[in-house]
């Protein structure tokens, strides 16, 4: 069963940086795109930042310039570098990743708050 591990989350302060990781396990096939999308409370889940397996990344406007998704490809690793963080970036951030199977799989999210 695969599984996606999520860490990097916590508390910073405006301006402030955070590195989240995701590795993905339990499965031999290989991986397409991984990404990141959060869900901040009484909104919907909304896209971050993908990259393909490619190379290809794609952003969210609210991002652009501010964060950068990076993917280990044979670690089956995906990596969001956070800087300039603003408090409108508080949400849970959910790492994806899907296989040229088809399938598509989320971890259980990390937590990302960012207040003085």
């Amino acid at each position: 069963q695969v599984q996606l591990v999520e860490s990097g989350g916590g508390l910073v302060q405006p301006g402030g940086s955070l590195r989240l990781s995701c590795v993905a396990s339990g499965t031999v096939f290989s991986i397409s795109a991984m990404g990141w999308y959060r869900q901040a409370p009484g909104k919907q889940r909304e896209l971050v930042a993908t990259i393909a397996a490619s190379g290809s990344t794609n952003y969210a406007d609210s991002v652009k310039g501010r964060f950068a998704i990076s993917l280990d490809y044979g670690k089956d690793s995906v990596y969001l570098q956070m800087d300039s963080l603003k408090p409108e970036d508080t949400a849970v951030y959910f790492c994806n990743v899907k296989y040229y199977t088809g399938d598509a799989y989320w971890g259980q999210g990390t937590q990302v708050t960012v207040s003085s």
